[in-house]
This record gives C-alpha cells, sequence and structure tokens, in this order.
C-alpha cells in the first residue's frame, strides 16, 4: 500500500516552497505599488492581469470557460471579498505600516476562518484551536506594543494599519469559507477562480474611477513588472497550486504556509524597509508563530489495535474541514 503523501513527499515539498517564498514575498513588492498610482487601481491592474493568465491557461487545458447558471452570483461575491475588499484593505494597510507586520497580523487568518467556518459550515473547534490563537493573539499585541515604541510612525498610523488589515483578513476569511460550500467545489477550480479574479478586479476598476478619478498607471519598470509578478506568479500561478496542496494533504499540513509567511514577509522588510527586532518584536513574533503553529498542526491519532496488529489511522484534517 503506497502511503499517504505528507508535506516532505517531492510533489508536495516544492510547489509548498514555492507557493510559500512567493506569497511571503509579496507584501514587500505591495509597497512597491504605493505612491502614484492610487492602491485601487493597482490592486485593478493586479487580478486583470491575473484574470487573464488564468483563461489562458483555462484556455490552453481545454476546459469550459463557463459557469454553471448558479455560480456566476456566486463567483462575483466570491471575487469581491477575496480580489476586492480583501486586497484593497491590503493596500492601504501598508501606507502606514511595514509589510512585515501586515503578513503577521494575516497569519490571524485561521481564527475568523474557524469561526465562520463552524457557524456556516458546521465545521468542528478543538480546543487546541482556541489556546493557540489566544497565544498568538498575544504574540501579535507585542508586537503592534513594539511599533508604537519604537517604529518612526505616529501610534495613529499603527493603530490604523492594523484596523485595515483585519478588516482585509475577515474579507478573506468569507471568501475562504466560501470556497469550502458544495456550490464552489462543484466548479472547475481554474474556471472559477479566473472568473472570480476578473470580476474582483472589475469591482476594484470601479470603486478605483469613483474615488479616485481615471485610471492613473505609472510607466516604471518597476511599477510594471511588480504588476506583473503579483498579478501571474502571485496570483495566477500560486492559488492553483495552494488548492491542489489541499487536495494532495489535506488543509491541516498546507496550513503550514501561513505559519512561515510572517518570517519570510519580516525577513524582507528587514532588508528593504529597515525593520527592527527589538527585543519586544522578536518575542512577539515568536509568541504568535508558537500560537500558530499549535493552532494548525494536528496530532496524529493513537495507534488502533485489531486482531493483535496496530493499525495506523491517518488523521490530516484541518479544524476547518466540514465534518
Amino acid at each position: 500500500m503506497t502511503a499517504a503523501p505528507s508535506l516532505l513527499t517531492p510533489r508536495v515539498l516544492l510547489p509548498f516552497a514555492l507557493v510559500t517564498l512567493i506569497w511571503g514575498s509579496t507584501w514587500i513588492v505591495i509597497t512597491g505599488q504605493l505612491g502614484v498610482v492610487p492602491p485601487s487601481w493597482s490592486v485593478a491592474y493586479r487580478f486583470f492581469v491575473g484574470a487573464a493568465a488564468m483563461f489562458a491557461y483555462a484556455a490552453w487545458r481545454g476546459e469550459r470557460l463557463l459557469l454553471s447558471r448558479p455560480a456566476w452570483g456566486f463567483a462575483a461575491v466570491l471575487g469581491i471579498a477575496q480580489f476586492a475588499f480583501n486586497f484593497n484593505f491590503v493596500y492601504r494597510a501598508e501606507q502606514h505600516i511595514t509589510s512585515g507586520l501586515v503578513a503577521v497580523l494575516f497569519a490571524l487568518l485561521i481564527v475568523p476562518n474557524t469561526l465562520l467556518g463552524r457557524l456556516f459550515l458546521k465545521t468542528r473547534v478543538e480546543p487546541r484551536f482556541l489556546i493557540g490563537a489566544g497565544i498568538a493573539i498575544v504574540g501579535v499585541g507585542m508586537m503592534i506594543v513594539h511599533e508604537y515604541r519604537a517604529a518612526a510612525l505616529a501610534p495613529g498610523a499603527v493603530l490604523l494599519g492594523t484596523a485595515l488589515t483585519l478588516v482585509g483578513v475577515m474579507s478573506a476569511s468569507a471568501a475562504n469559507v466560501m470556497q469550502g460550500t458544495t456550490l464552489a467545489r462543484a466548479q472547475p477550480m481554474t474556471v472559477m477562480i479566473a472568473w472570480a479574479m476578473l470580476l474582483g478586479a472589475l469591482a476594484d476598476a470601479v470603486y478605483a474611477w469613483i474615488t479616485t478619478g481615471p485610471p492613473v498607471i505609472e510607466p516604471t519598470a518597476a511599477y510594471l513588472g511588480g504588476v506583473v509578478y503579483l498579478g501571474v506568479i502571485a496570483s495566477a500561478v500560486t492559488f492553483p497550486l495552494y488548492f491542489n496542496i489541499i487536495r494532495e494533504v489535506g488543509p491541516g499540513q498546507a496550513a503550514w504556509s501561513s505559519v512561515l509567511i510572517p518570517i519570510i514577509a519580516m525577513g524582507f522588510s528587514t532588508a528593504f524597509e529597515g525593520y527592527r527586532w527589538a527585543l519586544l518584536s522578536v518575542a512577539g513574533g515568536a509568541v504568535a508563530l508558537v500560537g500558530l503553529v499549535i493552532a494548525v498542526v494536528k496530532r496524529p491519532d493513537k495507534p488502533s489495535v485489531s486482531g493483535g496488529n496496530v493499525v495506523s489511522v491517518p488523521c490530516d484534517q484541518d479544524v476547518v474541514t466540514p465534518r
């Protein structure tokens, strides 16, 4: 009998490492999208590019590019929550606090994911999750205190950046829970993501035009390269890879990415933004990551005994997996 794959299985480890590295780098790339171009237009450009890449990939695979009738409204709501609200709030948060801190705050996505999953998908919430989430929140709080004391930011900027990030977290969580529904699972993954990206990008463009005026572009290699990187590599490439990792090893093991991404992001922030790891920030980051590990790492079930033979019982379900 072939052993069940894990994160150390080569066909899983390589895409997992790639997705984690790419998503860890996006936080610093986003800072280069802010300035000349209003954040809402930068978000719109990213997902227009991402949607085009997704549709091209689906067409190359010979997939039918239309959704079933009930899925159109679903794709619109999913796209607005994931690719409009979520990213608009994140881009604006990075105007006020460092990208590394935004990434750490966003790692707490597992908290609303589990609570909303319990409410709408009737998923199980385990005591270890509550303990881990509480520890992680304490750690993040320590890092926010450090931002107050040591960062070259006004206290109001730290509060505003944190609030914007948390609203983005809630938007992403709503989209994640939607992806766990029966209707979402019945659609081709690539095509569903493509339409959600396109509809989300259209919502971004409408919002950007209403609030900031006609499209603005920064014709520099750095800005345009960032749009392509975020749209193609960090969106069109990573979303299908990540969802396939979940299918291979389950959402519990795949959730390790949310623990590793902040470490990578804060490394980039240290190198390019001058983020300083004072004792309080180091301690807070460590506490937050320990809490997240406790929340997402599932201990294997005890082996059961049958007929004198020990039978291993695999367990790869995450706390947000439907029963």
